[in-house]
């Protein structure tokens, strides 16, 4: 009979993050997140029922102090905070994209295949459906 794999609760979690180069600070507008940070991307952590972590939202570029999403608006991606929005540069992307691997295999998440290809958006905005 397989076994289950064990996952680390929260504190391990963050520590191996911490020992594996990422910034870990609390997060002062989501109560309970954790900011954690690597290549000028962040993401928020939080602990879940159970002990693990979990993604609170998506990750995306550290912008005026700032985690950013990720549009899509069908021929360009951008890089969206509540008072900035700028054309994402591949340099960017390739952030995200190797921030996001990492993370989600430091806190035992899942890796789907169709992420892995590349950077998937937040939002999605054509022009066309707007308005729909």
């Amino acid at each position: 009979m397989a076994r289950k794999p064990r996952h680390p609760d929260f504190e391990q979690t963050l520590e191996n993050l911490r020992t594996h180069s990422f910034d870990v600070a609390s997060d002062l507008k989501v109560a309970g997140a954790v900011r954690v940070t690597k290549y000028c991307v962040g993401a928020l952590l939080t602990g879940a029922k159970d002990g693990n972590a979990t993604l609170v939202a998506e990750p995306g570029v550290v912008v005026g102090g700032e985690v950013s999403r990720l549009l899509d608006r069908g021929y360009q991606k951008f890089i969206k905070t509540s008072q900035y929005e700028a054309p994402a540069t591949a340099d960017q992307l390739q952030a995200i994209h190797r921030f996001t691997e990492e993370l989600k295999q430091l806190i035992g998440a899942a890796s789907l295949y169709n992420e892995s290809l590349g950077t998937t958006s937040d939002l999605y905005e054509y022009d066309r459906l707007k308005g729909r």
